[in-house]
């Protein structure tokens, strides 16, 4: 397959004066692919419906209903793995990279599901900026080979209609809390600990340190990045890109 097609889209997107008309364009991109589904979507949050996050997407009849009533927004191995992915991702990598999550089998059901409805295999672009993870583009159908350097146009093809949807349709991005993120050195350690899902007792043994001593810094840390709990804290965390 020919790259010129992405190439073209990213200059021709440039003079795009409505959200209709880059679909338009984008669409041709894909089908010039062989790309069926597609989703450019904002951050994806457990806690909300996932519709309500879609910039533009095309999926198969009735999917997105099912996806929504069957709660796989808290299994999806993709949105998961989004959490930590920094490049682009295939639906099965994505997968895999869960067999030892408890929910694993529910994640293989819920593939094997989207399979009967067309949705084989596919790529994961996500979409980052200062404050960490904005959205995130998501291509797929049938099989489809993309090429390493296809690979790395197409991640910039994602960048480029993720930013010029936004910029067309209004749509409002996720802010970050206020956080007094001046650590120090022994701060950042406990931090890094705290997301790798060690105790205070485990802590202070490493640290050599009481374990009142560690719960300080926790407490600490807790105020600074405004976080509600521990699992909070490491979340925030990574957002900040404080720790990986």
């Amino acid at each position: 397959m020919s790259v010129n097609h992405l190439l073209q889209f990213m200059i021709v997107s440039q003079g795009c004066r409505t959200q209709e008309e880059l679909v338009q364009e984008f669409e041709k991109l894909l089908s010039a692919y062989n790309v069926d589904f597609y989703g450019l979507v904002r951050t994806p949050k457990p806690d909300q419906n996932p519709l309500s996050l879609v910039l533009a997407g095309r999926w198969p009849e009735k999917w997105p209903q099912v996806y929504v009533a069957k709660k796989f927004v808290l299994i999806d191995p993709t949105i998961r793995y989004l959490a930590q992915a920094q490049l682009p991702f295939r639906w099965s990598d994505a997968l895999m990279a869960f067999k030892e999550d408890p929910h694993f089998k529910r994640m293989q059901r819920m593939m094997v599901e989207a399979q009967r409805v067309g949705l084989e295999d596919g790529y994961v672009f996500p979409i980052h900026g200062r404050g960490g993870l904005l959205g995130n583009m998501s291509i797929g159908g049938r099989p489809l080979e993309l090429s390493p350097l296809e690979i790395m146009l197409f991640d910039s093809v994602a960048k480029c209609v993720f930013w010029a949807m936004v910029g067309l349709s209004g749509a409002s991005l996720p802010t970050l809390p206020k956080a007094d993120a001046r650590l120090t050195r022994r701060e950042l350690e406990i931090l890094n600990y705290l997301g790798d899902g060690m105790t205070s007792n485990e802590m202070s043994r490493m640290l050599d340190i009481s374990n009142h001593t560690v719960d300080w810094y926790v407490n600490e840390l807790q105020d600074k990045l405004n976080a509600k709990n521990r699992q909070h804290m490491v979340a925030l965390a990574i957002r900040l890109g404080l720790i990986n």
